[in-house]
């Protein structure tokens, strides 16, 4: 579980998103970092019993985001993040393949599995996956745990059919997705329970099957 501070921290974050604040707060920022470090070490062991990709050994700084935001080409110039991100996958600290994601920001936590807006060649091989194994792909989204739980993002989903798709194809919806992503809120409340790390490691295991046929269909 984490401390409550470590929350409380991110909330004065937003409301002092400055340099000099931040700067006069490091050592709170250092104590926020630590406490969210070994929650990270304590998912790890547990990720790679589900996910045989996940190494057990994986360094848990590997996974934590930089708090530091790249505002070069931003109209947003705060220069921090208001949340903590971590990122579980089997090759990268980017994102650019399919993985799992926490995000803890006071009122808004959310945990993730998928991919997030793949570049358009693997979109491509993502989008005729689906195509050919609609079946399969249905099967995980229409599990009775996962609809209980997660909700497969559509916000950036094409208009209309992609190129080479027929409009009225029964599954069109997610042929035009072009990020694949499940997510699932998350109280604060359940940042301070013992059982923390059970409930995220329950819910990694709920998307994992997502995960699984995203990685399949880029490494195919």
């Amino acid at each position: 579980m984490l401390k409550k501070e470590t929350l409380v921290f991110i909330k004065d974050v937003a409301e002092n998103n400055n340099r000099e604040w931040f700067a006069e707060h490091k050592p709170k920022y250092e104590e926020a970092k630590a406490d969210v470090l070994e929650l990270v070490a304590a998912i790890i062991p547990e990720l790679s019993k589900i996910d045989p990709l996940i190494s057990a050994d994986l360094d848990p700084k590997k996974c934590l985001m930089r708090i530091y935001r790249d505002v070069r080409f931003s109209k947003n110039k705060d220069p921090y993040k208001n949340n903590f991100g971590m990122w579980f996958s089997s090759k990268s600290k980017g994102g650019n393949e399919p993985g799992y994601y926490l995000h803890i920001q006071p009122g808004k936590s959310f945990i993730a599995g998928g991919y997030w807006m793949p570049e358009p060649p693997h979109v491509k091989l993502i989008r005729q996956e689906i195509d050919y194994n609609i079946g399969d792909f249905k099967e995980i989204i229409e599990n009775e745990e996962f609809k209980k739980n997660f909700k497969l993002g559509t916000a950036s989903a094409l208009k209309n059919a992609p190129k080479g798709y027929d409009p009225a194809d029964p599954n069109i919806e997610y042929l035009k997705l072009k990020s694949f992503e499940a997510t699932m809120p998350l109280d604060d409340q359940e940042f301070f329970k013992p059982t923390l790390v059970n409930k995220l490691i329950s819910s990694f295991k709920t998307v994992h099957p997502l995960v699984a046929f995203l990685r399949n269909a880029i490494d195919a």
